[in-house]
């Protein structure tokens, strides 16, 4: 069980930073970095998912809606913007999203007067989910959703609290629905719960540093507020709930605390914009059940973007993008011996594609990678190539498939296995196709072919006259040109032509007779 420590006759006030990972803070740092955009006009929420979905930065809106909140969007739409969240370059996220995994750090409960995301608390008859700024996301949506959403709850079995992201469509002023029909820990706590007729207490965190909600889309067993804690690298501030004993960040704009109903999956959910880019049709789901809303005194309303054409722009892809990585990366390193770097564009959702850089050790390591990864993991096509190709490089990339890869015995398939159910390619069945496509050289390939060309550097040894370099041995016509100094280079070719010099099998130039 997790060890939530306590203060040690300090005040969580001394102790603790409640604003380095609240999300107005990291706003600000954004806005500096120019990563937002800013809107001050008075916005109507029907105007929001336009604004956001035209924008390639974060989006801060100032004033929204009628009760004017400030609303923030896109926060983790961007790569630049995930590795600025770690404090690292881009290149070096994954790295550290490791090194951090393996750093353990404490979990501080505070008193309630000393937590800020409890300063204004809300119970009762003046309880309104609907008095939030939560706009419609995509034309059709069964209604307005709260789509940043990370969830609080505990497992019976463990104690553990469980952590997760997720949506909720709004019903009336106290009620939402909630997805719970993807494979996850709070759908296992959930049954086992509704089959013997108990409610599942539950609280919901709105409004988060971009750190929080990477943790939020990790499954590893153990307590998620550690993980969450170590994610964060400092101690992570918890506070108990108003009406449940559930423990939330302290440093959250927004809690909303209730339960899922014991009733099960009865109530239709959806449709919804999914994060592979296509909608969700309407689910049946449970409903969720208010009983409290505590929020911050200067709190910031935060909204995700999710699906369309676009999903580079869009929060989910690029934490899915993390967590397939990191998935990957825990793969590789169990069958391969080098793995070098990982990358799952975000353009395909953040999940489905992955692309490995690894240096070969022995021959058939490219396919043992493909093999573990695909079995490992939810990746549906995986690309491996050479130290030379730069993952992160569409231009590389394409190159590499179109130069190194033969489909008749570099194109390894996998039929019949568990697939992503949202996955509109699978036309509604269950299990589909994973594909592997090695584009590494043969092991041990040389010779020409291999080689890429690159502008000529004149580098080599410098000699008296282009005959004594000859002597010396074949040389190329750069290494020619480097020997003499020449900067013009037509000269030794006459010179050549004068010496009736000869070649070699691999081009160089010779003494000739």
């Amino acid at each position: 069980m997790n060890e939530i420590a306590g203060q040690a006759g300090q005040s969580a006030a001394q102790r603790l930073d409640f604003d380095r990972f609240r999300l107005r803070r990291f706003m600000e740092d954004m806005n500096e970095a120019g990563e937002v955009k800013i809107v001050d006009a008075r916005t109507d929420l029907a105007d929001v998912a336009a604004i956001v979905s035209a924008n390639t930065q974060a989006v801060w809106f100032k004033n929204v809606g009628p009760e004017g909140h400030e609303l923030a969007a896109s926060v983790a739409g961007g790569r630049a913007r995930l590795a600025k969240a770690f404090g690292v370059p881009e290149r070096q996220l994954l790295a550290e999203l490791m090194r951090r995994l393996e750093a353990k750090q404490p979990v501080v409960e505070v008193a309630r007067a000393e937590a800020p995301c409890q300063q204004v608390v809300v119970t009762g008859d003046d309880i309104d989910v609907t008095s939030l700024p939560v706009h419609l996301q995509h034309g059709l949506d069964g209604a307005p959703y709260i789509s940043s959403a990370i969830d609080f709850s505990i497992d019976p079995k463990s104690g553990w609290t469980n952590v997760g992201l997720r949506r909720l469509m709004l019903r009336s002023e106290t009620e939402t629905g909630v997805d719970l029909n993807a494979p996850s820990d709070l759908r296992v706590i959930y049954m086992e719960a509704a089959a013997a007729g108990k409610p599942v207490p539950i609280a919901y965190v709105i409004g988060s540093h971009p750190v929080d909600m990477i943790a939020a889309t990790m499954s590893i067993p153990t307590d998620e507020l550690s993980l969450m804690a170590s994610l964060r690298d400092a101690p992570l501030p918890v506070v108990k709930c108003i009406t449940n004993d559930i423990r939330v960040p302290a440093d959250a704009e927004y809690v909303i605390e209730g339960w899922l109903d014991p009733h099960g999956y009865v109530e239709p959910e959806g449709p919804y914009g999914e994060y592979m880019g296509y909608y969700g049709g309407v689910k049946k789901n449970p409903v969720f059940h208010i009983t409290a809303i505590t929020h911050r005194s200067d709190a910031l309303f935060q909204t995700i973007s999710i699906s369309g054409k676009h999903l580079a722009r869009t929060d989910t892809s690029q934490l899915e993008n993390l967590r397939t990585e990191l998935n990957v990366w825990r793969a590789l390193k169990m069958t391969v011996r080098e793995p070098l770097a990982v990358y799952a564009p975000v353009a395909a959702a953040g999940a489905q594609n992955v692309r490995v850089q690894l240096r070969q050790r022995v021959p058939g390591e490219a396919r043992s990678a493909i093999m573990a990864v695909l079995g490992a993991c939810g990746v549906k096509n995986m690309f491996v190539v050479d130290p030379d190709i730069d993952i992160f490089n569409d231009e590389e990339m394409e190159w590499a498939l179109g130069t190194r890869f033969q489909p008749a015995k570099d194109l390894i398939v996998v039929d019949n296995v568990r697939m992503s159910p949202l996955d509109p390619s699978l036309d509604g069945s269950r299990t589909g196709s994973k594909a592997g496509y090695d584009l590494t050289w043969p092991f041990g390939k040389g010779g020409m072919d291999t080689i890429i060309p690159a502008a000529p550097s004149y580098q080599g040894k410098t000699f008296p006259s282009i005959a004594a370099a000859l002597k010396d041995g074949p040389k190329y016509f750069e290494e020619l040109m480097a020997a003499v100094a020449s900067r013009d280079g037509r000269e030794i070719v006459r010179e050549l032509a004068a010496m009736k010099a000869g070649r070699d099998a691999q081009g160089r130039w010779t003494a000739g007779e």
